[in-house]
């Protein structure tokens, strides 16, 4: 039996995890999310492995929620509020789960990513989609908030307030080019070189300083939020004198400068 979640190693340093529900549109039922969970706590510590890739099989990227026998199909309004809650929790998990991740994530989007799906991608740190890619926000159509799994904080402040609302409020679905237009992704490719393209953005990150790259991912986290100029260039000084001491640096810098 197939795996709902396949990795593989394409290159030194990358790992790529492809959701496999191909026949569902690589929903989110209750196997895939515990695989999900926990290779990514197992990526967490895994050395070797400086750059992931998530990306989904066969047309699509992941379309939230699997509502026949999973998510809200298998919570009776009527239940306990913690079990409920207890469930929200644990879909929010897996957003967190991938900004704590010391490794960058790159997203890339082949077709719909929906719902959780959208959350995956915006809780990446590199978006790159294919032309068929498309993104939704669902929950509000199905008569519950369009804030969830880190939604609220993420659309914002990646394409603004007003964007943001529009796409939450309403549901709509956002083409690649909207997407690609707003912000939401860095590149819109061909979806023959989609794959290729994340891959090569891998690498080229994963030839770099495991240190210099977690310093960077976790100085644009905090940073998002400084509170001012002041505090994010402190915090830069601070990152800079750690990796400037390392012999990975040092290295570089001869490197650098024999060119």
């Amino acid at each position: 039996m197939a795996s709902v979640l396949e990795r593989s190693s394409p290159g030194d340093g990358v790992v790529l995890l492809r959701l496999n529900r191909p026949e569902r549109l690589n929903a989110l039922d209750e196997v895939l999310v515990a695989s999900l969970t926990s290779t990514f706590a197992a990526i967490a510590g895994e050395r070797d492995v400086r750059v992931v890739v998530l990306t989904g099989a066969g047309r699509g990227f992941c379309s939230g929620l699997d509502v026949r026998d999973f998510g809200p199909s298998m919570l009776d309004p009527t239940d306990p509020a913690l079990d409920r809650l207890r469930f929200q929790e644990m879909m929010a998990s897996l957003p967190l789960a991938i900004r704590a991740l010391p490794q960058p994530v790159i997203a890339a989007v082949n077709g719909p990513a929906v719902g959780g799906g959208l959350a995956l991608c915006l809780a990446s740190d590199v978006r790159i989609c294919g032309a068929s890619a498309a993104f939704a926000n669902a929950s509000i159509l199905l008569g519950l908030s369009g804030a969830e799994m880190g939604m609220s904080y993420y659309l914002p402040r990646i394409v603004g307030l007003s964007v943001a609302a529009d796409w939450m409020l309403t549901g709509r679905k956002v083409s690649a080019d909207e997407a690609y237009q707003r912000g939401l992704v860095s590149e819109l490719v061909d979806d023959s070189r989609l794959l290729d393209r994340a891959l090569e953005l891998a690498s080229q990150i994963a030839a770099h300083s495991p240190l210099g790259v977690l310093l960077t991912k976790r100085a644009l986290q905090v940073n998002t939020d400084a509170p001012d100029l002041f505090a994010a260039v402190e915090l830069e000084n601070r990152n800079q004198l750690i990796a400037h001491a390392t012999d990975e640096a040092a290295a570089a810098r001869e490197r650098w400068s024999s060119r």
